[in-house]
């Protein structure tokens, strides 16, 4: 096997993969630029494949002739065998995922992104265990002493690979509909995890000094029990910032194992996935008013006391409207403001509802989008449907950029979306979500807000005060259905 040392190529190939990584990430934060972003991580990642297996895949000597001197007979060549077994696996892995793409409905993105991240803290946790035992094979050890800095990487890289997979399972199923959105709090979890995470720390200090192999499994095992134990006490409401840290454990854990397998491509792209997404679970962190701390300890938003507020309380008045009240009213606006949100993606109703928002614009109303970070169950989900949707990158705008307007605005419609509009997160310090920036949609002249009906509440578990509001128009229906007889009202 050549070492990267020794072929410099190599050494440059990596390079050039680590700047498309770099180049991808730069691209994919701008939905102008994602597709290019995209591309350039494709490129780079098949750069990187291919010097892998240019470099890695191991040579053989052809066979000696009868008779002939064998002593470094012939020029070594790559093993077939291993080159096949190789490209069959990245062949089946490619199926799989062109296939998921392709059938992958975008409502269920964030929990195919979660089951994706999954399979990362996986892949880390069995190259660990495969680089324990045989770590000849890997080159880190000297007559089976495994070297002292590739026992740190290997314990910390199994460490947060089993915790990555642990915690996106519970995330996936979360996400999926296979466990409740709420928060499931143990009796003094914060004790046990301390004292879990205490452990796992300790007994990798110990690795460094024994390899035993009941050392290096019992990291793994209680790797696997934390990623369980700090997930589950997290609230359905939070998902979008447990899975932007999951991808940044997905990342560290990716680049942990780089070391051990010496791959500098790994190391480069798990420390920009690790990086950015810590990085972005900070943004999440500021945008729905979060402790970026009690996000890696777990549990965060599970001791808030308004989630109790449960079932709408449909006793108070409301006032009721039909599509043909929206759309008079719409078409009679300067500016209508559309906020989406989850239920919009679950009604799959971004094609339609670009189709109102150009009937709106044929009759001299000025449309925008007002994106809120967390909208949808991960970063950038409306952003997503709405590119999906054609929608021009210039009409949508984020919270901090819209949320001025709406006191000029003559119609906020928002469709699906109910925490990220919740008025009491502004009001009501006994809410679950005080203190979370929320789009100020109450205070335009006119607010049209989309529900299936009045008995449901949002992720966080909390009543909207704003249905109930003098200025704002409930329109009970499906999102999709909704809006298709708005368009049909506007012609």
């Amino acid at each position: 096997m050549e070492s990267i040392a020794q072929n410099p190529w190599a050494a440059l190939a990596y390079l050039v993969a680590g700047v498309c990584f770099i180049l991808a990430l730069r691209g994919l934060s701008s939905p102008a630029t994602s597709q290019r972003g995209n591309r350039a991580g494709m490129i780079g990642m098949t750069i990187a494949v291919v010097t892998t297996l240019v470099t890695h895949v191991p040579r053989i000597a052809p066979p000696c002739p009868t008779g002939a001197i064998c002593e470094n007979y012939g020029t070594p060549v790559l093993d077939t065998l291993t080159l096949v077994e190789l490209l069959a696996a990245i062949g089946i892995g490619a199926a799989i995922g062109i296939v998921t793409a392709r059938r992958i409905a975008m409502t269920a993105m964030p929990q195919l992104v979660a089951a994706f991240h999954s399979l990362v803290g996986l892949a880390a946790v069995l190259v660990a265990g495969a680089a324990f035992l045989n770590p000849g094979a890997f080159g880190i050890a000297n007559d089976g002493v495994i070297f002292l800095q590739s026992r740190i990487e290997m314990g910390l890289g199994v460490a947060i690979g089993a915790i990555t997979f642990s915690g996106s399972v519970i995330a996936f199923l979360k996400l999926n509909g296979n466990m409740g959105g709420k928060p499931i709090l143990l009796p003094g979890r914060h004790v046990l995890n301390l004292g879990v995470l205490v452990a796992i720390l300790g007994l990798i200090a110990y690795f460094t000094q024994d390899q035993s192999p009941w050392i290096f499994w019992t990291v793994t095992g209680l790797s696997f029990a934390i990623g369980f134990l700090l997930i589950i006490p997290i609230g359905g409401a939070d998902m979008p910032v447990v899975v932007s840290m999951l991808n940044s454990y997905s990342g560290w854990a990716a680049a942990a194992m780089g070391f051990t397998l010496h791959n500098s491509a790994m190391i480069i792209t798990g420390a920009l996935v690790g990086s950015s997404g810590a990085i972005l679970s900070y943004i999440m962190c500021r945008a729905m008013n979060r402790s970026f701390l009690s996000v890696i300890a777990g549990g965060f938003g599970g001791d808030a006391g308004g989630g109790a507020s449960g079932a709408a309380a449909v006793d108070r008045p409301w006032k009721r409207g039909s599509a043909e009240d929206a759309a008079f009213l719409m078409s009679q606006a300067e500016q209508v403001i559309i906020v989406p949100g989850y239920g919009m993606a679950v009604a799959q109703a971004q094609h339609v509802l670009r189709e109102m928002a150009d009937k709106l614009k044929a009759h001299g109303v000025r449309v925008k989008y007002a994106i809120h970070p967390v909208a949808g169950r991960m970063p950038g989900h409306m952003n997503v449907l709405l590119a999906e949707a054609n929608v021009p990158y210039d009409e949508v705008f984020e919270l901090e950029d819209i949320n001025s307007e709406f006191a000029q605005t003559d119609v906020a419609f928002v469709i699906g979306a109910n925490d990220v509009t919740n008025p009491a997160a502004k009001t009501d310090k006994s809410s679950p979500i005080y203190g979370m920036p929320v789009l100020d949609v109450e205070k335009a002249k006119t607010v049209l807000f989309i529900k299936r009906s009045m008995g449901g509440v949002g992720y966080a578990g909390v009543d909207n005060e704003l249905f109930y509001r003098d200025n704002t128009m409930m329109l009970l229906a499906d999102a999709k259905k909704m809006v298709e007889e708005i368009v049909k009202s506007l012609d």
